[in-house]
Parts: structure tokens; C-alpha cells; sequence
């Protein structure tokens, strides 16, 4: 199977997208949401709803199928024209969350959603490309497969049949995916930066060369053949796209896959400098102080200190706000 970089930085990532809890509403009714600091995501399954983000005057109308992500740095009230003042989140869902409320009269409308959990550390290889919202319409080619992920997740959600909890997970998992594909394919490649590289048919082979074995000695020459263009015109074209030399960006790569392996206790630092390409452990702490401000083994021994701090990557405290904060 072929190597899937956007996959890689997924994992390396440790996206895990949250089903939060949903409302109904119809009538006149507005929903406060404060800037979570988090992505966040909404299906609308039934009915509609109008979406203006804090400072903005501008709304966005939803209808039902219709899905957005949002990067969660700034509030944003969802209702149904903004007329009526908004209802704080925190007065409509209980602090332990996970429940379906209403808003309003009545509930021609529903509303699902959650959050994406996100890796300290490698977190922002995500959220970093995100714009502020981004919105799957009706017409968009993901549509029917969002659409089918948003029926399933109410289903599951409203039987709570044998199984449900993993099934909603792996459904939110998907939506996520879908809605991440649909920016991709959609959005304007100059403001993707390093994921431009990915759906540039040019470029993306040989950036999977590089996923594929990163500790292969690699050259410019060799990455210019596998992406059957001259070493000239694919190193200017890679930099255009993600803003830095492919050489550089594979180092920045190892230096990420070597973050991850140092949490590990027992991964032995020479073992992963020879996995990584590098003739010697010596040779692989220097360019990992160089690249990171720190040795490989203070490294180490800061993110066990912090892990035993924090005991997970998020505290309770944050879990604890994300029920609160990014319901529905």
C-alpha cells in the first residue's frame, strides 16, 4: 500500500474528533458559543440555521446535510437570524455534557457536533492550515458521503444500540476526514502552504518517497527523477508550494518522527538516529539540538517530566472546559 502523508501527519497529529452532544431548536433562537481553542465541527441533520462569527456582520446560511469546521479561535453565535438575544452555552448544557438539548419553540432544526482532541506538540501540523470556517454545501462533491456520515451518527446516537459509543467514534473520525478532504480539493491552493504539496500531482510522489523512508539517504536528484521533472524546476516548484526546500522539509519530518519516538522510554536514542538516516548518534543529536533548541535526551526527559505532570496529553481541567465549551 502507498504511503498516505496526510494520514502520517493525522496520526502524528493524534487527531481524534470528539461527538460533543447536540440541540433542537426552532422558533426565534440564538446560541452563544465562546472561542473554544479548539477545531470544531457541526452537521446540520434537519431544518437550518445562520452562523455569524464574533466581530463579523456577514452570516452564513446552513441547511440541512450542510456541515462546517471551524478553527475555534474565535466565538460565534448559531441561530436562527440573530434577532433574539443569545443564550449562553453554559446555561443550555450541563457541565458533564454529552446530552441533546433545546433551543427555542420547537425542533425543526438539529444540530449535531463535537470537537477535534489534538497533540500538543505535533497539534498545529493541523489546525495551523485550517481557515476560520470552512463550509461543505449541498453541492459540494463530499456532500453525499458527509450527508450519509451525519444520518449514521444521529442513528447511532438516538438508538444507543450495542456498540454505539465505537461506532460514533469512528463515524466523527470519518466526518473529519471528509470535511479535511473537502479543504483540500476546495480550498485556495495559496493558502495552503505544506499541503499544497500533497494534491500537486507533481510533487506528491515524491513527497510519499520521502514518508515512504525517511531515513534514506535522499538527493535532490533522486527526488527530482521520482517526481519526473529537473532538479532545477521541482525544487523551485516544492518551495513555491510548501515553503521550504525538500531537503529541508525532510528533515523537519524526521526531526517530527524523532519527537515522537523519544516519548518512548525505551526507544534507545542510536536506534532511532540510524532509523532516521543518520550515520551516528552524535550526527543525529547535533542536527537535532540544531532543528529543535534542545539534545535528543533533555528532550526526553522534559516530555516524561511533563507527561507525569499531566498524567495525558490534555489535563482534566481541559477536558473538563471542552464539555462546556465546544458542545454541540
Amino acid at each position: 500500500m502507498a504511503t498516505d502523508p496526510f494520514s502520517e501527519f493525522l496520526e502524528l497529529a493524534d487527531a481524534r474528533s470528539v461527538l460533543s452532544g447536540g440541540f433542537t431548536a426552532g422558533g426565534e433562537w440564538a446560541l452563544r458559543f465562546p472561542a473554544p481553542g479548539k477545531i470544531k465541527f457541526f452537521g446540520v441533520a434537519t431544518g437550518h440555521c445562520w452562523l455569524r462569527m464574533d466581530g463579523e456582520t456577514v452570516t452564513e446560511h446552513l441547511e440541512q446535510g450542510e456541515a462546517m469546521l471551524l478553527s475555534g479561535r474565535r466565538g460565534f453565535v448559531v441561530g436562527d437570524g440573530f434577532d433574539p438575544t443569545p443564550l449562553r452555552l453554559e446555561d443550555v448544557f450541563p457541565p458533564e455534557g454529552g446530552t441533546i438539548e433545546k433551543v427555542g419553540t420547537s425542533d425543526e432544526t438539529f444540530v449535531v457536533g463535537g470537537h477535534v482532541l489534538l497533540d500538543k506538540v505535533h497539534g498545529p501540523l493541523i489546525s495551523d492550515i485550517l481557515p476560520e470556517v470552512m463550509i461543505v454545501r449541498a453541492a459540494s462533491p463530499r456532500a453525499s458521503t458527509i450527508q450519509w456520515l451525519l444520518r449514521e451518527l444521529v442513528r447511532e446516537r438516538l438508538d444507543s444500540q450495542p456498540g454505539y459509543s465505537a461506532a460514533v467514534t469512528q463515524i466523527t473520525q470519518l466526518m473529519l476526514v471528509q470535511m479535511l478532504r473537502h479543504y483540500l480539493e476546495e480550498a485556495d491552493a495559496n493558502s495552503l502552504g505544506l499541503l499544497r504539496v500533497i494534491r500537486d500531482q507533481k510533487l506528491a510522489p515524491a513527497l510519499q518517497a520521502m514518508h515512504a523512508a525517511p531515513g534514506k539517504q535522499w538527493h535532490l536528484d533522486d527526488l527530482a527523477r521520482i517526481a519526473a521533472m529537473s532538479r532545477t524546476g521541482f525544487a523551485e516548484r516544492f518551495k513555491a508550494a510548501a515553503g521550504t526546500g525538500p531537503l529541508t522539509y525532510l528533515t523537519e519530518w524526521r526531526m517530527c518522527l524523532a519527537e515522537r519516538a523519544l516519548r518512548d522510554k525505551d526507544v534507545k536514542v542510536a536506534d532511532l538516529a540510524n532509523s532516521l538516516g543518520y550515520n551516528s548518534e552524535s550526527a543525529f543529536s547535533n542536527a537535532f539540538k540544531r532543528v529543535r533548541g534542545s539534545a535528543p535526551r533533555l528532550y526526553r526527559v522534559a516530555q516524561q517530566s511533563s507527561a507525569v505532570s499531566t498524567d495525558v496529553p490534555w489535563s482534566a481541567d481541559d477536558e473538563h472546559n471542552a464539555l462546556v465549551e465546544t458542545h454541540s
